[in-house]
């Protein structure tokens, strides 16, 4: 066994100790449970989108209202505050594909322009207290199924906005704001057009044992994403994505006190903090994770474009294979330029496995804009690839992984 000093690779600094005990949810958060039913419906196999809006706008607070049977076609829907949607077990909740149905009055929809904000949601949240969504069955955003009135599908259209540089109208599947105490619970998220799960701005969210399936060339379906949104558990997820598993970001308010506990990825890009950074993203832990097949591991992106600060950040016990980088920290994401600073600094990880061989990229901004990383633990094979510029790294590193299998418990030594 070979224990290798990282004072060769980057300047030594002692930094301080990280709070541990506030880089966290600061709630105390056990596993929800499915609340009682207001009313319970069957799929008609034609749309359902009137009927179950009407059984949520009556549906009394601290309820749900309960998809008992059948494959559910739909448009839009709004959850009230206080109200909640139950999806049984074998049942499915599919969105229609008709990109006017979720378009916001500008026929922007379904279409390429330089904004690709032109869509509302599949499902919506909005000043919400105590909502959610629960249960065992799927929830559908057929990203891959040719859209309404044209001839290319949601994930069609992506790629043809990256063709040319422009952005995609796509529906995102869920969208949460400005709410409160939100909770899902069990539920299975697969195929977005974009964006699986994004709460913004919203203060207590619970995302406990859901999972989230997309396939590797569907662009922007990321699994979950905190944006400014403060007290955060996600915990005992399994995510399959094209892009980011989970993205934490801070792009219109700080987000922070956010635990990331006993999940697993199986494919994407990584357990990811930014790259909207502009608010700051603080007081973050994130364990027992077990990754798998994914482009990063642990990912940490921003640029002066969407720059601000990253620190108080805990990864402990995790487990990474197959991760073409293990641990990535790059603030010059894609080289976007604007007059935000990107600051990374109080970052430990700790009690850390890597199974198989990768690049690690530790890239500050300049040398008044270090990174600051504490290495606590970590075992990586040899032969390892390391690039850093503009980083100090304080701990070290041993050579001893020979092989061996995550698993999904994490990664305890």
């Amino acid at each position: 066994m070979q224990l290798l000093s990282l004072n060769f690779l980057a300047t030594f600094a002692v930094l301080a100790l990280v709070d541990v005990a506030t880089a966290r949810d600061l709630r105390n958060v056990t596993e929800p449970k499915n609340p009682q039913t207001c009313i319970s419906l069957k799929a008609t196999s034609k749309d359902d989108t009137k009927t179950i809006q009407k059984a949520l706008d009556s549906c009394t607070k601290g309820k749900a209202v309960a998809l008992s049977s059948g494959i559910f076609y739909s448009g839009p829907l709004t959850i009230p505050s206080g109200v909640s949607l139950l999806v049984e077990k074998g049942v499915m909740l599919r969105a229609l594909t008709d990109p006017t149905l979720y378009d916001l009055g500008a026929k922007k929809c379904g279409t390429i322009d330089d904004l690709g904000l032109g869509c509302k949601a599949f499902i919506t949240m909005h000043g919400a207290k105590g909502s959610g969504i629960y249960g065992k069955g799927t929830i559908d955003g057929r990203g891959g199924t040719i859209m309404t009135g044209h001839n290319i599908t949601w994930w069609h259209l992506a790629r043809n906005a990256l063709a040319v540089h422009k952005y995609q109208n796509n529906p995102r599947l869920i969208q949460i704001n400005n709410s409160m105490d939100i909770t899902l619970y069990q539920i299975t998220l697969t195929n977005s057009p974009f964006y699986h799960l994004v709460a913004t701005e919203t203060n207590g969210f619970t995302v406990w044992g859901i999972t989230i399936v997309a396939p590797s060339y569907a662009l922007n379906s990321d699994g979950i994403d905190p944006v400014g949104t403060q007290n955060v558990t996600i915990a005992h997820c399994n995510i399959t994505t094209g892009d980011d598993d989970i993205a934490i970001k801070a792009l219109t308010a700080p987000a922070k006190h956010i635990s990331v506990l006993h999940n697993h990825f199986h494919r994407g890009v990584g357990m990811s903090i930014g790259s909207e950074t502009t608010h700051g993203v603080s007081d973050v832990l994130i364990s027992g994770l077990t990754i798998n097949g994914t482009y990063n591991g642990l990912y940490i992106k921003s640029n002066t474009l969407r720059g601000g600060l990253v620190s108080n950040i805990t990864y402990d016990n995790i487990c990474i294979e197959n991760a073409d980088s293990p641990i990535n920290m790059d603030a010059d994401y894609y080289h976007y330029h604007g007059n935000l600073t990107p600051v990374f600094r109080g970052i430990t990880i700790s009690n850390v496995r890597v199974l198989t061989n990768g690049t690690y990229i530790f890239h500050g901004l300049n040398a008044s804009k270090l990174i600051e990383v504490t290495l606590k633990n970590v075992h990586i094979p040899k032969g390892a690839k390391w690039s850093i510029r503009n980083t100090k790294i304080t701990g070290n590193f041993t050579e001893d992984v020979t092989g061996g299998h995550c698993g999904y418990a994490g990664n305890t030594i």
